[in-house]
């Protein structure tokens, strides 16, 4: 499992110095058609995201 996870995202809660997450899990969705595998960046969310 991933030691560092980084992100870009300042407005989330979950944001800390030099780019990590903080949070304890997390937990990215698919956009792509249920029997489609996602082949893009743009297919994924985080869905771990919460306003500062």
């Amino acid at each position: 499992m991933a030691q560092d996870v980084l992100c870009e995202v300042s407005a989330c809660t979950h944001w800390a110095e030099q780019n990590k997450c903080t949070a304890d899990t997390i937990f990215v969705v698919s956009h792509a058609a249920a029997k489609e595998q996602t082949a893009e960046i743009q297919e994924t969310d985080c869905q771990t995201f919460e306003k500062k």
